[in-house]
């Protein structure tokens, strides 16, 4: 039943996809990206028709198809393998994190893939089990560029609750200095949803390390601050006499 499925999920795709859809999604990113040409919510509406034929699966058995689904190179297939995983998220073990640190190792290779995976498998995986936030720190330091902006976004809806305040320091201060714009987009964009439940820690951390941090990351971070935060976080440091 597992390869007739992913067969038929493949067949599908692969019918319903076209060319428009598939050259315009090309213009979002950077990097070769395979796509089938599918809207998102019509590869939503897939993955979950598919997800109840294999429901009743054991959590390996859907890991393995998720695997499967994420050899293809294909974006859409790699999202419903992420759906796929966050949909059995109550029977996460604390094990389970090296399965998903593998998929960011072989497999995640922009930052939609990179983002689908962590905003709500990884991230509800790490609010499941606290101190797995320790992992992340060791992502941050990988040579990965994927794999750090992983150790940032994963915590994006956490650091929305409140939660995470000093892990989300420590992760922002391995990244701070990061040359990649992939990655100070990811750590600017979790210190920016950190502000919505600790906007004063935020902006003292902003301007603390303004003469250093990327325009990229900063600007992301005080997105949300009110105009005179932002004017002061946007100063240069030498324009104060």
């Amino acid at each position: 039943m597992e390869n007739n499925i992913i067969s038929r999920i493949r067949k599908e795709l692969g019918k319903k996809g076209d060319e428009k859809t598939r050259e315009s999604g090309k213009h979002f990113f950077k990097e070769e990206v395979l796509l089938h040409g599918l809207k998102t919510a019509e590869v939503t509406k897939i993955s979950k028709e598919y997800f109840k034929e294999i429901k009743g699966l054991s959590k390996d058995k859907i890991f393995s198809l998720c695997e499967s689904l994420w050899q293809s190179g294909y974006m859409e297939e790699g999202v419903i393998a992420c759906n796929w995983a966050y949909a059995i998220h109550k029977l996460f073990d604390p094990q389970d994190l090296t399965v998903f640190e593998n998929w960011i190792e072989k497999y995640v290779g922009n930052w939609a893939a990179c983002d689908t995976l962590c905003n709500h498998t990884v991230g509800t995986f790490i609010e499941m089990y606290p101190d797995s936030v320790e992992s992340l720190k060791v992502w941050a330091k990988s040579t990965n560029r994927w794999m750090k902006r992983a150790s940032a976004v994963t915590l994006i809806i956490p650091a929305r609750h409140g939660k995470f305040l000093n892990d989300i320091m420590e992760i922002a201060d391995i990244l701070l200095l990061d040359p990649d714009d992939m990655v100070q987009k990811g750590y600017g964009w979790m210190l920016k949803a950190t502000s919505e439940a600790h906007q004063d820690e935020i902006f003292r951390y902003v301007v603390r390390n303004k003469a250093v941090m990327p325009r990229t990351a900063l600007r992301y971070a005080i997105e949300k601050m009110p105009a005179e935060l932002k004017k002061t976080a946007m100063e240069r440091p030498s324009a104060k006499k």
